[in-house]
This record gives structure tokens, sequence and C-alpha cells, in this order.
């Protein structure tokens, strides 16, 4: 079951469904529209190869520029990871599916299929790919529209993974590539 505008509102004023900042002009008609915040890490084009079974995490700042300010510029094709102004907490029977707002997909930007799981905790990262030309995003905008579903049961192992109560970019967890 999808949840609609009226759903939303009473899951947030209930609690159970926590935004935070919150502004009532998010909710859209089955889902929230969530902002650009001010951080965001830039996959750095190099020829030094991301050996998946021999990376340390130490290593791992050599693939990404960070930048914090108020905008960000993506080139053509470049990949930029974007934190999400909004934290969330999800309750365990919620999950959503994220999307691109269609204003910014109609610019040439994607971002790859991504779902939030029930239980999660803390501001999103979202990878968005350039268009063909460059783009120029401010913080603030409302830059992906998330759907919520419900499930037909609570979830019995709600989300405590790696990305739990992230609240900056983390980066991916060298580990799991083992």
């Amino acid at each position: 079951m999808i949840l609609s505008d009226f759903d939303l509102r009473n899951y947030i004023s209930s609690g159970r469904l926590v935004v935070k900042p919150f502004t009532e002009n998010i909710i859209r008609e089955n889902g929230l529209d969530l902002r650009i915040g001010t951080k965001f890490k830039k996959l750095r084009r190099t020829n030094k190869v991301f050996d998946t079974k021999l990376i340390n995490e130490d290593e791992l700042g050599n693939f990404y520029e960070e930048i914090e300010g108020y905008s960000v510029t993506i080139q053509p094709y470049e990949k930029v990871l974007i934190l999400t102004l909004e934290y969330l907490e999800l309750p365990p029977e919620l999950m959503g599916f994220v999307n691109l707002r269609s204003s910014f997909a109609r610019l040439g930007l994607t971002i790859p299929p991504t779902i939030i799981d029930g239980g999660f905790r803390g501001n999103l990262v979202v990878e968005v790919t350039g268009s063909s030309f460059p783009v120029k995003l401010y913080t603030g905008q409302r830059f992906i529209h998330v759907v919520f579903a419900k499930t037909t049961t609570p979830i019995l192992k709600p989300y405590q993974g790696y990305y739990q109560d992230q609240k900056t970019i983390v980066l991916p967890k060298v580990s799991q590539f083992r």
C-alpha cells in the first residue's frame, strides 16, 4: 500500500515517521520531496584501480573529493554523492522508493534505483550522475521524491546496517567487498 499525503501527515504528526527539518511543502500527493543538503562528494577521475579485494579504509579518500557549501556543479557524466537536508526515521512497517524529481531527470540527471529500508534512521546519500552538459544544484532545492509503502506486516529485522544514523556522507564499507 502506497501512502498518500493524508497518510504521510498522520505518520509525521504521530511521530511514527520523523522528518527533520520538516516543512509542509515537502509533502506531495503520494510522497515526500527531499532537499539538497550542504555536503557533496565527487567521485574522482583516476587511473588508480579500486581493488575490491585489497583496498583498505585509509585509501578510500583517494577516490572522492569532498565539497561543502551551498551549491555543486555536476560536470557531464560525473558522479556526485549528495546528502539530503532532511534526517529521516522510518518505522519498521514503512519502506521508501527514492526517485529523482522529473524536472531534474528532464535535464539528463539520473540516480540509480534506491530503497530506504524499514527502520532506517539518518540522512540519505544519493548518487547523481551528470547530464551531457554541466548542471549546478543548490542547497534547499527539492531534488528527490520518496514514495513510501507500508508492508503487509511489520519487518521482523528492521534495518541496522552500516549506514544507520549517518548524518554525513559515509563511504562504502570496504569489508563488504570481501
